[in-house]
């Protein structure tokens, strides 16, 4: 099978750790030791998040006096995907003696025309209390909103379009390399008025990057691989449930917060909507036993896999 796999946050930075590049390096050792099978017996293609990443670099070049004023949010993409792409790159080698791996840097093409430049609403960086995080805003610009019960800033998310350099993946997949690729969802670009490709002060969301990165390649799988084992009915409450195996329509009809699962099922509607294959939502270390259909919430067009089960579209596991 070919796969793409989009690696939440938690795969470099779980809640509560320090962001250290030690405790990151170590994190994503681990996670590579569990996706490092799965390149024995599938056509990989790797995607990560940066949010934490992108937003300590935000921090550290606003508070730089030396610069006439801070790195944009393209560039501090570019600089995320080469640091995590090294530590994936490395690890995978590790890992995985004779294959080819290779850490491609991306740019995602938007519309500079997209909404969500007039209503910021990607979360990046730390956590504040209201009071420090108005007062950031109001001496650097920001725009920050409420993320539970804590503030945060919030730049703007527009749709991915396409991933630039899409024929290239498909060039290393055909040779046989495993592609770490699109981390962050890739830099965000738009055509200027003259054709020409330009950054833009934006984060794309990965998994929506991912699913159209799987889409254009023509994988059979999409893997949203996070810290919990399964989307849940009703988070939080104490009549929660797992959901198992459902369709895009079914996934839909759950309202799952807009700042975390929201975008991964969404993600999962499209590539299966489109393509009409598997998309998943589960647990790293879950990995073969989602591909396996034994683990997570797998969506399907007809909420069955693997296709020769008995159970009935929508059923639960």
């Amino acid at each position: 099978m070919r796969v793409v796999i989009a690696l939440g946050g938690n795969a470099l930075l779980r809640r509560g750790d320090r962001p250290d590049a030690a405790v990151q390096h170590t994190n994503i050792q681990a996670a590579v030791a569990a996706l490092a099978p799965l390149a024995h017996r599938h056509e990989l293609v790797i995607t990560h998040g940066n949010g934490p990443q992108v937003g300590l670099l935000a921090l550290q070049s606003a508070a730089d006096r030396s610069l006439t004023s801070p790195y944009p949010f393209d560039v501090l993409g570019a600089e995320t995907q080469g640091m995590i792409g090294y530590w994936l790159l490395q690890s995978l080698q590790n890992a995985l003696p004779g294959r080819q791996v290779c850490a491609l840097l991306n740019q995602t093409l938007v519309s500079a025309a997209d909404p969500a430049f007039a209503n910021p609403a990607k979360f990046v960086g730390p956590v504040y209390e209201r009071e420090e995080a108005e007062r950031l805003a109001a001496e650097r610009g920001w725009t920050v909103k409420a993320d539970g019960p804590h503030w945060r800033r919030v730049v703007p998310s527009p749709d991915p379009q396409r991933v630039v350099e899409t024929r290239l993946i498909r060039l290393l997949l055909t040779s046989g390399a495993v592609a770490v690729c699109a981390g962050g969802g890739g830099v965000p670009v738009i055509r200027d008025e003259h054709g020409q490709l330009t950054g833009v002060e934006a984060v794309v969301d990965k998994d929506l990057t991912a699913a159209l990165l799987a889409e254009a390649l023509d994988a059979d799988a999409l893997l949203l691989l996070t810290d919990v084992p399964q989307a849940m009915r009703r988070y939080g409450t104490p009549d929660a449930e797992p959901i198992g195996r459902t369709t895009p329509a079914g996934l839909r009809a759950e309202p799952f917060p807009a700042g975390s699962m929201g975008p991964k099922a969404e993600a999962a509607c499209r590539f299966v909507e489109l393509t009409g294959g598997m998309a998943a939502i589960g647990s790293l270390h879950d990995a073969q036993a989602i591909l396996d259909g034994s683990a997570g919430t797998v969506v399907t067009p007809n909420g069955r896999y693997p296709q020769n089960t008995n159970d009935a579209p929508g059923s639960q596991t």
